[in-house]
């Protein structure tokens, strides 16, 4: 049996046995011993003696160590039959640098023919990227965030802060009436201990006074808590009293998708329906200047279409030619954007190179922009359920950092949407002498 060794096999064996990410020299042997005694097993359930072959015994000796890339040979002789239903194998292991190991293996045979289905193996994709993590050990670095929390009345909105708290990276004000967030608190065995209460009577009031403390400066941004996203946001563009910055208001999710190697960052996919192009050149720049803030001194940005070329019949193509010239005259600033692109083409340099795109942005897109709510909402749920991708949002081009959280988010993403208000706060405060 001839088989080419890969490297997630190794991230695998890494993984189970707790060493670094992609350092296959701290592999202890028991983990190459691992790899090698998988493809035996293989050998000897595929092949020789075959499927429903059952190990009495094996013993082998390792002679080498497997690496990546390397095609691997096994091969077995029946070298002793102790009884009709039994049978021992002479196992060898070898590569082109020689053998790996050599052994025995003594099998039970199957009473009956047993045959494998044709179709393929799954796959095993492993999480390997913890770009959430990272950004989040950042923020532990930063002080806490002082976060005027809107109507936290449900479980999920009320323990998202009060985890945050937990964890040292929020401040809570709680606004909402007292009764019932206590009531919360009492039935979850949750601590109110830390977190500020301030009085409000029902949603719309809620959203308006924790808008108020916001634009007061005592608080440092805004978190949804279980009132309705329309509800918050009509407090928030309200022309007065509201948090309207100098533009246009959007949300961005921060995906960290198994199969990519750097965190990817979806918008708009939340706030602006059908964006014209002013709206997109300033959702563009909103999830620029947050990517700056995060540590990306010149984010590339693919403008989402279905092909990759300019065509009059798709507006959204017009829109990229126009916001690629606009970044060309410095009305879109410090970052690289190239459209239309395809999704492929964005994300997959082989894809890029296939259809002969030149582009500093194809393969390696850090935000992706779709051409609308529906396309960027579907995008980034499809990446989440169907990827395993986890993700953080937060709303940008208001005067403070807006967390919107989901009652489906998990902690992680409650967690890492905070750590991203948390950073871009501490930014604000940089950038402002604070």
């Amino acid at each position: 049996m001839d088989h080419v060794l890969e490297e997630q096999g190794f991230n695998l064996v890494a993984a189970l046995f707790g060493a670094p990410e992609g350092d296959k020299a701290h592999l202890p042997d028991a983990g190459y011993a691992l790899i090698v005694h998988r493809l035996v097993l293989d050998f000897i359930a595929r092949r020789l003696p075959g499927p429903g072959s059952e190990v009495l015994a094996q013993e082998l000796r390792f002679l080498g160590d497997p690496a990546v890339g390397d095609g691997i040979t096994v091969s077995g002789t029946v070298t002793a039959r102790p009884s009709d239903d039994t049978a021992t194998l002479g196992i060898e292991v070898a590569c082109q640098r020689g053998r790996l190991a050599e052994g025995t293996a003594t099998l039970r045979l199957p009473a009956h023919p047993v045959s494998f289905r044709p179709e393929g193996r799954p796959d095993i994709v492993l999480h390997r990227h913890r770009h959430l993590e990272h950004l989040m050990a950042r923020s532990a670095e930063a002080p806490a965030l002082i976060a005027a929390v809107a109507w936290p009345c449900d479980r999920d909105s009320l323990l998202g802060a009060l985890q945050a708290m937990g964890h040292g990276a929020l401040r809570p004000i709680l606004v909402g009436p007292r009764a019932a967030i206590e009531a919360v608190a009492a039935a979850t065995d949750a601590s109110l201990d830390g977190a500020e209460l301030v009085e409000a009577e029902d949603p719309h009031s809620a959203a308006v006074s924790a808008v108020r403390l916001c634009r007061e400066g005592r608080a440092e941004a805004l978190m949804k808590g279980s009132l309705h996203t329309d509800e918050l946001m009509a407090a928030v563009v309200a022309r007065e009293g509201g948090l309207r910055g100098l533009r246009r208001i959007s949300h961005v999710f921060a995906m960290d998708v198994p199969t990519y190697p750097k965190p990817l960052f979806v918008t708009d996919a939340a706030i602006n329906i059908a964006p014209d192009l002013a709206t997109k050149a300033d959702i563009i720049q909103n999830a620029v200047d947050m990517l700056r803030a995060l540590g990306a001194e010149r984010p590339k940005v693919a403008i989402l279409s279905a092909v990759e070329t300019v065509n009059l019949k798709i507006p959204g193509t017009l829109d990229a030619a126009v916001l690629c010239k606009m970044a060309d005259r410095g009305q879109i600033t410090n970052a690289v954007l190239d459209g239309p692109l395809a999704f492929d083409n964005a994300i997959s340099r082989a894809a890029a190179v296939t259809k002969k795109i030149s582009s500093p942005v194809a393969g390696e897109a850090d935000i992706l922009l779709a051409p609308n709510l529906e396309a960027g909402n579907m995008l980034a749920k499809q990446l989440s359920y169907l990827a395993g991708a986890d993700s953080a949002g937060i709303v940008l081009g208001a005067r403070v950092p807006i967390i919107l959280t989901s009652r489906a988010d998990s902690v992680t993403s409650r967690l890492a949407s905070v750590a991203i208000a948390q950073l871009l706060a501490t930014a604000r405060r940089r950038g402002s002498g604070a």
